[in-house]
């Protein structure tokens, strides 16, 4: 593979969340590059299993056109100077409100490298108890769910969610091999 370096890069439109644009690369052997590209501050995902549940929501994802999306608790790392494993903490306290006690880093991935530089750090979130009261972001509405582990394959046929996807087929594989210690 050859080596490549970011040579300039332009702003197209920026929002809240993304921003969108042209970025050039040049390549080792002198090639140049453009590729339109989004910028995206990061995600947390948090896969939250306790003895009898996988803790999922439900929650409207109105740009997919999806009413009522099944996934992981997840978010944004939209806190200046906030750690992922922090951020993953409020999250599954806002979303759900639950904290954990053990947290395992799972895997850092990126959702779609081909246009976007978003990062998600996905992590194992273990011995469950109610968090004290969170308030979640106004905007959304949220429907918890204690998703049964014997049912795994149910939610993963019922996901149309690409991290959750991957924390889902993880998990069942996890379970399958034994390699999920009880809580």
């Amino acid at each position: 593979m050859s080596e490549f370096q970011p040579i300039g890069s332009e702003t197209i439109w920026r929002g809240e969340i993304v921003t969108a644009g042209i970025e050039r690369f040049r390549h080792a052997d002198g090639q140049e590059v453009t590729r339109e590209k989004v910028w995206h501050p990061g995600a947390v995902g948090i896969l939250a299993v306790d003895d009898e549940c996988v803790w999922l929501t439900r929650q409207p994802r109105e740009v997919a056109g999806l009413s009522a999306s099944l996934e992981i608790p997840a978010g944004k790392l939209d806190v200046p100077g906030e750690a992922p494993l922090a951020a993953a903490q409020r999250e599954l306290a806002e979303e759900i409100g639950m904290q954990a006690a053990r947290w395992e880093e799972l895997k850092v991935f990126y959702t779609s490298p081909g246009f976007g530089d978003e990062r998600v750090w996905w992590y194992l979130a273990r011995e469950l108890s109610p968090a004290p009261d969170v308030s979640g972001e106004e905007d959304e509405r949220i429907e918890i769910v204690a998703w049964p582990l014997a049912r795994i394959d149910a939610a993963f046929a019922e996901c149309e969610d690409s991290k959750s996807l991957i924390a889902l087929l993880w998990l069942a594989l996890a379970r399958e091999r034994g390699e999920l210690s009880p809580a």
